[in-house]
């Protein structure tokens, strides 16, 4: 079903209807004849249609959060900050993209040789529910900016969210088909790729629908990014400002309900400032304001459906029976709409349900380690390579320990985040492919070699 369902109180709030076959090819249609014009439109009229976009969001800041709170619950407040942070994004391309498109020189002793990025056609965007509108910022600015076009295929619980971001291309005046929103089922992507006129696919989202993806995009030759899963270690050493790394991992892993790749969902600390630390980070998760996720003193707000929490209940009701121990929380909130508590795991051993899987929403899983060599080891036990954090006072000693975290990103003494000019991406089961950052605009481009002899 594709429909707005309020996980505050689980209440169906309105429902879509699919594209047919003819309304689609319609949009295909549309987007690649849009292409044509749109791969020739100078550099600074593409710019200055992102730099409308930024403005527009941040213009209509309040009703564009208050429509990811209503779709999936984010807080309100961290709402109000992933539209900034997506304004931010639109804002950095239209700053950026000239000088990242540059013709790129290339030392030859017979002539003159150049690499011109190019611009390839309709890229399909196969994004999430958790970040609603900034996980489409990150394919649509870099690309829009680069002369592709593109289509988005939503997750199917947060369809306002996509028909406002068509929406604000077209009031910024953007032509029709630099951007489409499509309500379609998952289902329908394998026939999407097919397609000729598509030209590149990125999807952000479940391993398992990463490999479907991926299988049906290889098949028909199109190039794929895939951002995936997530298991970051939280790193902390045992030279680390113990108050400083208590209230990053709580920001780190507590921020949008736990519902994100790049969460610290595992603490990972030396075993001389591991009871300090475990015994701060409870107290830290202690009486939490719970309700609506509307209301700006809410601190625990609702995952995003019944199915995640029912889903994420199973994983720790599984790994507890496994021996692990609750330290707090572990359990639904008995009140209306899909609430769990903030909880933390501890005695998590190999083989047990939370140290194998992605617990994807508010509960850590804390580990107590004798040193460095065991944390990073522990860190690396995992099919997953996304992200990670190391907290200690010594800087050169925490990136000797990043160096050796087989992850596509390790943030120093800070959670990790996303942010406009640093390159984001994994590795292993979390994926291949950058966004972000000069990376982020050279994934669907052609890297034209022109080669002039003397």
């Amino acid at each position: 079903m594709i429909q707005t369902t309020n996980p505050y109180n689980n209440k169906v709030v309105k429902t879509f209807d699919e594209l047919t076959d003819q309304q689609l090819e319609r949009k295909i249609s549309n987007a690649h004849k849009a292409f044509q014009s749109w791969r020739e439109t100078p550099i600074k009229e593409r710019a200055a249609l992102l730099k409308k976009v930024a403005g527009l969001m941040r213009k209509r800041k309040k009703e564009l959060a208050g429509l990811i709170t209503l779709e999936m619950g984010k807080l309100i407040g961290q709402s109000e900050a992933e539209i900034e942070m997506c304004a931010s994004v639109y804002d950095y391309y239209a700053k950026n993209a000239a000088a990242f498109l540059k013709d790129r020189p290339m030392k030859v002793d017979d002539g003159k040789a150049f690499v011109r990025l190019t611009p390839t056609g309709i890229i399909l965007a196969i994004e999430p529910w958790n970040y609603p509108f900034n996980q489409v910022a990150r394919l649509a600015a870099p690309n829009i900016a680069a002369g592709n076009v593109v289509m988005l295929k939503h997750a199917s619980n947060v369809p306002q969210c996509g028909a406002m971001i068509e929406q604000l291309f077209k009031e910024a005046g953007a032509p029709e088909g630099v951007f489409t929103n499509l309500y379609l089922s998952g289902k329908r992507i394998a026939k999407l790729a097919e397609d000729p006129r598509i030209t590149g696919m990125s999807l952000t989202g479940s391993e398992a629908a990463g490999s479907s993806m991926a299988e049906a995009a290889g098949r028909n030759l199109k190039k794929s990014v895939l951002e995936l899963g997530g298991s970051d270690a939280f790193i902390v050493l045992d030279d680390a400002d113990v108050n400083d790394a208590v209230e990053k991992a709580f920001l780190g892993r507590f921020g949008n309900m736990g519902q994100a790749c790049t969460s610290a969902k595992r603490i990972i600390v030396l075993s001389s400032v591991a009871d300090e630390f475990l015994e701060k980070f409870k107290n830290r998760l202690s009486n939490l304001t719970i309700g609506d996720p509307m209301d700006p003193a809410t601190e625990i707000g609702p995952m995003v459906s019944e199915e995640a929490l029912k889903n994420l209940e199973k994983q720790v009701n599984a790994t507890v029976k496994q021996g692990a121990k609750v330290v707090i929380g572990g359990k639904r909130i008995k009140r209306e709409g899909a609430f769990f508590e903030f909880t933390i795991l501890t005695g998590i051993k190999p083989g047990m349900t939370a140290y194998q899987e992605e617990l994807f929403g508010p509960v850590a899983s804390f580990y107590k380690v004798k040193d460095e060599a065991a944390a990073i080891t522990l860190a690396n036990d995992t099919g997953f390579g996304l992200g990670g954090a190391v907290f200690s006072k010594d800087k050169a000693r925490a990136v000797r320990v990043a160096s050796q975290i087989d992850t596509g990103m390790v943030f120093i003494n800070r959670q990790l985040a996303s942010r406009p000019d640093l390159p984001f991406g994994g590795t292993k089961r979390s994926g291949y492919g950058r966004e972000l950052s000069p990376l982020g605009i050279e994934e669907f481009v052609n890297k034209k070699l022109i080669f002039i002899p003397d």
